[in-house]
């Protein structure tokens, strides 16, 4: 399976996005000394495509327990754009840079995921290793066409994880779109990713978030389809 996944990746073939109805809340604080529990019921702060309902609702109580995914890089990446999108199935940009953490509760027939994005810029990036033991996925965001700053998202990424040689990695080469935007195997190998390890699992996928009112390009709904496949796998 982890073969099959990685050259999915890989290659950005387009791949169905998997069925039914999803629960979806976002919220956003502040870090805090030990990390947060799963999502409370609460009113939702985003809207949600025709077909999906939001809130972490009562009836939800006997699903899974969480499986958190934490989305890292650094400020200016396109975290918030990304995950946003990949909640929401509705393309929204933001240029506001993330201040603190922001929380995506969703919740399918199958499981309940709780993406947790932390701010890329140098004061919190002292909060990542803090998160990273509990989590079952890393997603690591990079601005390919940011060719200055590669080397320091080169050094993050491999300090986060050298001390768990089995966590798998999601890597997006962010922002495919603009001109000057390194390619897949130029990312993959300014990240150095072939000295990750061969224990864990690991994807590279180019994506790009499309002009706000359009549907969501065909990378982010693979990697959404990957995500979820990868959640499946640990039940």
């Amino acid at each position: 399976m982890a073969g099959s996944l990685r050259q999915i990746a890989l290659a950005g073939a387009a791949v169905a996005v998997t069925g039914g109805v999803a629960y979806a809340v976002w919220r956003s604080y502040f870090p805090a000394k030990a990390p947060p529990g799963p999502c409370p019921p609460q009113e939702p702060l985003l809207s949600a495509p025709e077909g999906t309902a939001l809130g972490c609702t009562p009836e939800l109580q006997d699903k899974p327990s969480s499986k958190q995914i934490l989305v890292l890089g650094l400020d200016g990446a396109g975290k918030t754009s990304v995950l946003h999108s990949l909640a929401t199935n509705q393309v929204k940009r933001s240029t506001a840079p993330t201040e603190g953490i922001n929380a995506v509760c969703i919740n399918t027939e199958e499981t309940k995921m709780e993406f947790l994005e932390i701010g890329g810029s140098e004061p919190l990036r002292d909060y990542w290793k803090m998160y990273l033991p509990r989590v079952l996925l890393l997603i690591y965001v990079v601005d390919s066409a940011d060719h200055e700053r590669l080397p320091i998202a080169k050094q993050l990424l491999h300090q986060l994880v050298q001390s768990n040689s089995t966590l798998p990695v999601m890597v997006l080469a962010n922002k495919q779109d603009l001109e000057h935007a390194y390619c897949i195997t130029d990312i993959h190998d300014a990240l150095a990713l072939s000295d990750l390890g061969d224990k864990r699992k690991m994807f590279l996928i180019g994506t790009h978030v499309a002009k706000e009112g359009l549907e969501i390009s065909s990378s982010l709904k693979d990697t959404r389809e990957l995500i979820s496949q990868l959640v499946s796998e640990t039940l």
